[in-house]
C-alpha cells in the first residue's frame, strides 16, 4: 500500500495516506516482534561447538585457499595458466572424492605431490591457514562492540542488572 502510495502523494498528509499509516506503522512492529521471537527461540540454548566449527572450516579451507596458493607459485616464477590449469584439475578430482566417495578432502595432498608446486612445497600448511581469510572481521568485531555495544551496555546498566536466587546481582 505504501509503496502504490508514495509516488503519487509524496507524504502529503492525505485521508488515504493516513489510513495507510495507521495500519503499516504497528504492522511493521508486530513484524519485527515475531522475527525477534523466531530469533530468540533459534538461538536459544545454541551451543557453539569450536572443534567441530574448526573441522567443518579446515575441510572446505583447501578449496578457498587456491587463490593465495596460485599466486604464491606465481611470484615464484611459475606460469600463471600451467597453474590455474592444475588447480582446476585438482580441485575437480577433490571435489570428485569428498562429493562422490565421501573421503576426506585430499586436495593439500595432491598440491603437495604436484611439481608444479614445487615452489610453495615446503610452506603449504602456512599457507592454508583460516587466520588469512577473516580480513578485518576481527578489527571490525572490536571496533563495533567498543563503539556500539559497550555504550549501550553502560547506558542502561541498571536495567540489565539481574537479581539471582541468593540475592546477588550479577
Amino acid at each position: 500500500m505504501a509503496a502504490n502510495t508514495l509516488p503519487f502523494q509524496w507524504f502529503e498528509r492525505t485521508l488515504d495516506d493516513s489510513a495507510i499509516r495507521r495500519i503499516i506503522l504497528p504492522e511493521a512492529f508486530l513484524g519485527t516482534d515475531v522475527v525477534l521471537n523466531l530469533l530468540e527461540n533459534i538461538t536459544d540454548g545454541m551451543h557453539v561447538w569450536p572443534n567441530v566449527v574448526l573441522k567443518h572450516v579446515m575441510e572446505e579451507l583447501p578449496f578457498m585457499s587456491t587463490e593465495v596458493i596460485l599466486m604464491e607459485c606465481v611470484k615464484a616464477g611459475g606460469d600463471r595458466q600451467e597453474l590455474h590449469e592444475a588447480v582446476r584439475v585438482h580441485s575437480m578430482a577433490a571435489g570428485a572424492v569428498v562429493k562422490g566417495e565421501g573421503k576426506p578432502n585430499d586436495l593439500m595432498e595432491r598440491i603437495a605431490g604436484d611439481p608444479i608446486f614445487a615452489a610453495i612445497h615446503d610452506r603449504l600448511d602456512t599457507l592454508v591457514d583460516p587466520k588469512l581469510f577473516v580480513g578485518r572481521a576481527p578489527d571490525q568485531v572490536t571496533e563495533f562492540i567498543e563503539e556500539e555495544v559497550n555504550p549501550w551496555l553502560e547506558k542502561y546498566a541498571d536495567l540489565l542488572k539481574v537479581e539471582s536466587k541468593d540475592g546477588v546481582n550479577v
